[in-house]
């Protein structure tokens, strides 16, 4: 592959929110999370782990769980005097963070607590660190997979949208409709689908200058 179109891959891609009726095929699916098993990790400790689900049933039953946990937040906003905000949250951020609802289907990032001889051995012996660092680590080396998974779905023609809103609202109530380890933390959720034509303008993004220091 040309440097070109690599490029053009990951200036490509967008967060859609909006899908076709048509389903996800399993080898597509099975595919893109091939490619996220290639991210890199800390000491190639691979801490993730995918839940792919294709049930709309589910998908809607997830989106209830996560609209109760925003209304209880909204209401106990409301209920201490916070009522602008909570109709902002209600109004605003509830279709955002339920945006998946649609999709013909999520997948649920875990990451897990990074392990390795090094921690092992050497990390843990000496305390080096608390535990939530290593959860943390675990959450890095995901993150990078994700990446792997979304470029991925888009230069095979699909689309997705990752997710933070269902994990910040209602991750207890997804760990256990889902019965997911303990171990493993919820990182995010992603939608995948098929894109519709209504396809969302390239966003601004800051120069590289204002992000960029080179230190010769």
């Amino acid at each position: 592959m040309q440097y070109t179109d690599l490029k053009e891959i990951i200036q490509g891609r967008r967060s859609i929110r909006k899908f076709t009726e048509e389903k996800v095929a399993i080898e597509d699916i099975r595919e893109i999370i091939d490619c996220a098993r290639y991210a890199p990790s800390d000491t190639n400790s691979q801490t993730w782990k995918f839940i792919a689900i294709t049930n709309a049933g589910m998908i809607k039953h997830i989106e209830q769980l996560t609209w109760d946990q925003l209304h209880a937040r909204a209401a106990y906003a409301e209920e201490n005097g916070l009522a602008k905000e909570a109709k902002l949250l209600s109004k605003s951020f509830g279709p955002y963070a339920t945006a998946f609802a649609n999709a013909p289907a999520l997948i649920i990032c875990l990451a897990t607590p990074y392990n390795s001889k090094f921690r092992e051995k050497i990390f843990d012996p000496i305390k080096l660190v608390d535990d939530a660092v290593w959860e943390e680590e675990g959450i890095k080396s995901s993150c990078l997979a994700i990446q792997n998974l979304m470029l991925a779905a888009h230069a095979r023609g699909l689309a997705t949208c990752p997710m933070t809103g269902p994990v910040l609202l209602a991750q207890d109530q997804i760990r256990s409709y889902l019965e997911i380890p303990a171990e493993c933390q919820i990182n995010m959720v992603i939608a995948l689908g098929h894109p519709t034509a209504d396809r969302p303008n390239k966003l601004p993004r800051k120069e590289i200058d204002e992000i960029l220091q080179i230190i010769e």
